[in-house]
C-alpha cells in the first residue's frame, strides 16, 4: 500500500485525507447516468424510464402495480407516478385494471416499450463493460457483489429510525 493511502486509511472516517463513501457514490451516479444519459438520448428515453421498462420486465409478467415498481426501483411514489405518465403518453406502457384490487392497475410495456428497451439495455452492457473494464477482470463480480452489499445496508439505514437500541 502506498504511503498516502497507509496513512489516509488510518486517519479518522471524517477527515478530508480519506475516501468517503457519500461522494464517490455520488461521482460514480452522476457520472454513471450522465454517460446513460447521453448513449440513449437518440431513443427518446431516459435512465428513469429504462430502469422502469427493466423493472417491468424482470417483474411479474402480469405486470406490476405502481407500489410495487416504486419498491422494486427503490424510488418514491410521486416520481413513479411522473414517469409512469410521461410513458403513457409516449405509448411505452400501459394501465390495465387490476383483477383482485378496483383502486390499483397493472402497468406493462407495450411493444414499443419492449423495442425501446432492447436497444437501450444494448447501450447499458457496452457501458457496463467499459466502466468495469477499469478493474481487472477475476475483480468484477466481487466488486458488484460488495457493491450490492453496500446498497442493502444503505437501504437497511433508511428503514431504520436511526437510533440503535444501546443510545436508548
Amino acid at each position: 500500500m502506498p504511503p498516502a493511502t497507509k496513512t489516509a486509511a488510518l486517519a479518522p472516517i471524517d477527515s478530508p485525507e480519506r475516501r468517503r463513501l457519500p461522494p464517490l457514490m455520488r461521482r460514480a451516479w452522476y457520472g454513471l447516468n450522465q454517460a446513460f444519459r447521453r448513449r440513449i438520448a437518440h431513443l427518446g428515453v431516459t435512465p428513469d424510464q429504462f430502469t422502469v421498462m427493466r423493472t417491468l420486465l424482470e417483474g411479474d409478467p402480469k405486470g406490476m402495480t405502481q407500489r410495487q415498481l416504486t419498491v422494486a426501483m427503490s424510488s418514491d411514489p410521486n416520481t413513479v407516478a411522473s414517469l409512469l405518465e410521461r410513458m403513457g403518453k409516449a405509448g411505452l406502457i400501459e394501465r390495465k385494471e387490476h383483477e383482485q384490487d378496483r383502486r390499483a392497475h397493472r402497468i406493462r410495456l407495450l411493444p414499443l416499450g419492449r423495442k425501446k428497451y432492447s436497444e437501450a439495455r444494448e447501450l447499458a452492457v457496452a457501458l457496463q463493460t467499459d466502466i468495469l473494464s477499469v478493474l481487472p477482470a477475476q475483480e468484477r463480480e466481487r466488486f458488484l457483489e460488495n457493491l450490492n452489499q453496500v446498497a442493502d445496508a444503505c437501504r437497511q439505514a433508511a428503514e431504520t429510525d436511526g437510533h440503535s437500541a444501546e443510545a436508548d
